[in-house]
């Protein structure tokens, strides 16, 4: 699978298909309950073997989010029900004040749903990083979580 890294103005552009409706896939990644079982079955999780702090996802625009034990957080900047999610970025592993723009757009797709990631603004050498951490603790894990709940 590609990683989707443009040369340049680094963004990371990725696209994946998933057996469910757009409604489906928005509520697992804007239902802090629902989002913490995805974040449960990726690498990053697995790697860590204390227990960590569940998710917390506001599901207001301007409010916070902290995921993955805090090691990412931020802020929502758009919720468009079933369609958008736009957010404010920042890993713990950045300098203070370093922060991204994440954006999620849904595409229904008949039987399920494509979501298109964009991922621009990150700190310079971090892309291929973070294109494999996409894989790793969004899709594969969010594929998983899916296909057992739809």
């Amino acid at each position: 699978e590609g990683l989707g890294i443009s040369r340049g103005a680094e963004a990371i552009r990725q696209e994946r298909i998933f057996q469910a409706s757009p409604k489906r896939a928005y509520e697992a990644l804007t239902d802090a309950q629902q989002f913490d079982k995805v974040m449960r079955l990726s690498a990053a999780m697995r790697s860590m073997a204390t227990e960590t702090k569940p998710a917390e996802i506001s599901r207001e625009a301007g409010g916070a989010f902290s995921v993955f034990g805090g090691y990412v957080t931020g802020r929502q900047i758009e919720l468009v029900p079933n369609q958008r999610i736009v957010q404010v970025w920042h890993s713990q592993s950045w300098k203070d004040g370093d922060y991204s723009i994440v954006k999620f757009e849904f595409v229904d797709q008949g039987a399920g749903c494509k979501i298109v990631l964009e991922h621009r603004g990150f700190p310079d050498g971090t892309a291929e990083h973070l294109a494999v951490g996409w894989n790793e603790n969004y899709w594969e894990p969010l594929q998983q979580y899916l296909d057992g709940h739809s």
